[in-house]
């Protein structure tokens, strides 16, 4: 059992059957209308709905917080390891970027 309600849902809609609730709904035995959706639109606007974002904007952002924090900081040290972590993140944002075209 993956979840605590599982039991109830299935339960429910054992009873549901029983009771006849699903018979004579619209569409009823049909097959499925057909969706083409070559480049996931459904599901990027599924994601985007939930308030998911590609990894490449979320990197985006941890950059620009880096880059802020670069102009608050005159530790030399911080100042050196921010420059590093901004220049990896460079990399991994064009990354993200290429594997969010395919």
């Amino acid at each position: 059992m993956d979840h605590p309600l599982e039991a109830l849902i299935n339960a429910r809609i054992k009873a549901a059957q029983e009771e006849g609730d699903f018979d004579n709904l619209r569409g009823a035995g049909a097959p499925l209308p057909q969706i083409e959706d070559p480049e996931g639109t459904v599901f990027h606007r599924m994601l985007r709905d939930a308030g998911a974002v590609p990894e490449f904007v979320a990197l985006a952002r941890e950059l620009a917080h880096l880059r802020s924090e670069l102009q608050e900081t005159s530790d030399r040290t911080r100042r050196k390891d921010i420059l590093r972590e901004m220049s990896m993140m460079e990399v991994r944002i064009e990354l993200a970027r290429q594997d969010y075209k395919k």
